[in-house]
């Protein structure tokens, strides 16, 4: 058995990260942020520049969207419409990545106990994980309004921890973002992040403990065959 493999063997729980992990959501979540702006009277953002925002909740990607000379009163009136028009468009083009069924399919034949902890609204979070049939596979979905803290505090990984009766040194973050790896950092457990997602250049600035193109490669890399 490898240096890597001896690392990780006991890793048996998997926390993963929802948009840029798990599901390709970038257009319905731009789409949904410039139907905010115009109806605030404000310019539309390039798509690429919104993606960029995505990341911290549904609160910073308006109030990001908005830009510094936004009231607090415009981040609330944005920040609802955007909700209303979100929680009826966010499945118009969110898709899974590529793997994400296998790999998971995979991790649940090996009995390693899973869950999701975004910050993204949870009453968001579990409908698009239930509309995209997916809701089978975890122990738990939590979102950034499930705890008084967001990611990267390790609040909601410490829940996640007692939930799946997991030390440290059992458990796994997977997310394509800094803040992902930081919440890992934060909460004592391992780092893997996926190179497909939102914020690449947050990985190469925050290296995870392993990288992985696509899921179906997590296995392997946790000594699984």
């Amino acid at each position: 058995m490898n240096h890597r493999e001896n690392r990780f063997s006991k890793v048996r729980g998997l926390i993963f990260d929802l948009d840029g992990t798990l599901i390709d959501s970038k257009l319905d979540l731009a789409l949904s942020v410039n139907a905010m702006l115009d109806h605030m009277g404000c310019a539309q953002q390039v798509h690429e520049t919104i993606f960029g925002f995505v990341g911290n909740g549904a609160e910073k990607l308006v109030r990001r969207s908005l830009g510094d000379g936004a009231t607090e009163e415009d981040a609330k009136r944005g920040l609802a419409y955007f909700l209303s028009y979100y929680r009826s468009h966010m499945l118009d083009n969110t898709t899974l990545y590529p793997g994400v069924v296998e790999a998971l399919n995979r991790f649940r034949q090996l009995e390693y106990s899973m869950a999701v902890f975004t910050n993204k609204p949870v009453h968001f979070s579990r409908a698009i994980i239930d509309g995209l049939n997916l809701s089978r596979y975890f122990i738990s979905v939590y979102g950034g309004n499930s705890f008084e803290r967001k990611k990267p505090d390790p609040m909601g990984i410490e829940v996640l921890l007692r939930e799946m009766q997991a030390s440290g040194d059992e458990a796994m973050m997977v997310g394509d973002s800094q803040v992902d790896i930081q919440t890992a950092r934060n909460a004592g457990i391992f780092a893997c992040g996926v190179t497909y997602g939102f914020d690449p250049v947050g990985l190469r600035a925050d290296p995870p403990d392993v990288m992985v193109d696509n899921l179906v490669e997590l296995p392997a890399q946790l000594g699984k065959n």
